[in-house]
């Protein structure tokens, strides 16, 4: 007998029983904001309202583009969102060349403390009034995020909870474990070049894996956009050439 089975059943038999003081809900489904990289939507379905996504991965893996997409297409869509940057490593001038409007942007600074950060996310949830508020962790190393308590993502998922509201931590690896309806891992496979054999080479931009952890889900590999993910990884290589 599957757990479809089981449910069906156990609800008849209580049903039976307690009659109309017992009332089984489904729960449900929140409304979601897309990211607005259409192949990483097809995996995730959307960032939910009301929960707790992280978006993980190391450097130069695709995770600061995705971020700008996801603010882009919040932003344009009239979203007044909030970003919390625990490392000051947000630069504006990328995000609005992405597409996304700073005027609907409330832009945190936090000089690489993240308690402080914590206590912004806090604030800007219990606050109320933003339509995505996100928690830059990304340049925080790892050994520090994994010191931030269970309690605070816990209290974080309540406080987002029943609210209109996407709260999204951006991390290298997952930490708030049963806290996170979703979980995305970005990786980098390869970077792609242009230009002709035995030349100087143009970075074109590079190839990223996106993989849904939580729920259980596929992976997609996709070639990040060159006005985002070409300059993201040329800056950090020091230059956008080289030669064959």
């Amino acid at each position: 007998m599957g757990p479809a089975s089981l449910k069906t059943e156990l609800q008849s038999a209580l049903s039976a029983r307690f009659g109309s003081y017992l009332n089984f809900q489904e729960k449900p489904a929140p409304e979601l904001l897309f990211t607005g990289i259409p192949e990483v939507d097809a995996i995730a379905g959307g960032l939910p309202r009301g929960c707790l996504t992280e978006i993980v991965g190391p450097p130069s893996s695709g995770r600061t583009s995705l971020l700008d997409s996801i603010l882009a297409a919040a932003t344009s869509a009239g979203e007044i969102c909030a970003l919390v940057d625990a490392g000051d490593s947000f630069d504006p001038e990328t995000a609005a060349a992405a597409g996304v409007n700073l005027d609907q942007l409330l832009w945190v600074r936090c000089g690489a403390r993240p308690a402080d950060a914590l206590k912004a996310t806090d604030l800007l949830l219990q606050g109320g009034g933003f339509g995505m508020v996100v928690l830059d962790l990304g340049d925080i190393p790892p050994r520090q995020v994994r010191r931030i308590p269970l309690t605070s993502w816990f209290r974080f998922r309540r406080g987002v909870e029943h609210k209109p509201t996407c709260l999204v931590a951006m991390e290298q690896e997952p930490c708030a474990k049963s806290c996170a309806s979703l979980v995305l891992e970005m990786r980098r496979q390869r970077e792609c070049w242009s230009g002709a054999a035995g030349c100087s080479q143009l970075l074109d931009g590079a190839v990223v894996q996106a993989a849904r952890r939580k729920p259980a889900g596929r992976d997609l590999t996709t070639k990040a956009q060159r006005h985002q993910e070409s300059f993201l990884v040329s800056s950090c290589l020091g230059g956008s050439t080289r030669t064959a």
